[in-house]
């Protein structure tokens, strides 16, 4: 059962990612995707993540669709104008590639080519749209396609955003535009995620709650201080700062989090962000 097909009847769906490595070395990426093999429903391929300059999201969802893997192939507007937009999504679906994540994308300033000229002409709203009306059979200008594609779109939300209103209006925007499911930022704060989403089952759209792995005290903090819309809870800071051995308390952290939200939502999405060989024993201890 694919992706599109496991959200359909209801199952709890689990996702995962991996980022492409800066050069052309494959094998440790191919590695980390392997340990996910029959534990993940698919796998999100980060584009460029943090405006940091890498191998290809798209050349990496073929490698994964050869394996036997079912990617998501992440697309950000950061870098490509309409034209380059509307020919990447194309060569996906001859690639047999249908899974697609519209994202605005980061700030190319904070990357490692910050000097580079970031392009925004769409955004992940307007990137949604692109989908649908490539779908109808034409490109953006409405000249005619020789042979339409087929994608199952989906997009993000950050339910800590703040205010939380303008999340809510974002997502409802997104998801006339075209989103079939939601992935989120990464949620640590049960009880906001359980209003947030009380406010979006309305809107009858699968929601994957984010779930990053604490590797310290110090990245929980650093989070709370940078990252807008995330909040770590005194007590899991404190929990990690105590812990003798950090990876053991950080996965403990972590399937406490997706036993939680496993009745708000319809999933998760797991961003180990360089600990994708914990990920296993993630899924182990939540035993899902």
């Amino acid at each position: 059962m694919g992706f599109q097909e496991s959200l359909a009847a209801g199952k709890f769906v689990i996702t995962s990612e991996i980022g492409p490595p800066k050069g052309t070395h494959i094998q440790e990426m191919m590695a980390d995707a392997e340990l996910l093999r029959g534990r993940v429903d698919a796998i999100n391929v980060t584009d460029l993540q943090s405006s940091v300059m890498r191998l290809g999201s798209l050349a990496v969802c073929h490698l994964l669709q050869e394996k036997g893997l079912e990617p998501i192939f992440q697309v950000t507007c950061r870098d490509r104008n309409r034209l380059a937009l509307q020919a990447d999504l194309l060569s996906a679906s001859v690639l047999g590639i249908r899974n697609v994540l519209a994202l605005t994308g980061d700030y190319a300033s904070l990357g490692d080519h910050p000097q580079s000229k970031p392009v925004f002409d769409l955004d992940s709203v307007n990137l949604l749209k692109v989908i649908r009306t490539l779908e109808g059979g034409t490109d953006m200008v409405g000249n005619a396609l020789q042979g339409a594609p087929r994608f199952f779109p989906g997009a993000v939300v950050n339910p800590g955003g703040n205010p939380v209103e303008a999340q809510i209006i974002k997502m409802e925007k997104k998801i006339k535009a075209g989103a079939n499911f939601f992935q989120t930022q990464a949620v640590y704060d049960v009880g906001a995620f359980e209003k947030f989403m009380k406010r979006v089952t309305p809107f009858r759209v699968p929601v994957l709650a984010g779930i990053i792995l604490l590797k310290s005290a110090g990245m929980a903090r650093f989070m709370n201080k940078n990252v807008a819309g995330v909040f770590v809870p005194e007590p899991l800071i404190q929990k990690m700062a105590k812990a003798g051995d950090r990876v053991k308390t950080s996965i403990e952290i972590g399937a406490e989090l997706i036993q939680d939200l496993k009745g708000m939502c319809q999933g998760v999405h797991i961003m180990p962000i360089g600990w994708e060989s914990k990920v296993p024993a993630l899924l182990d201890a939540t035993k899902l």
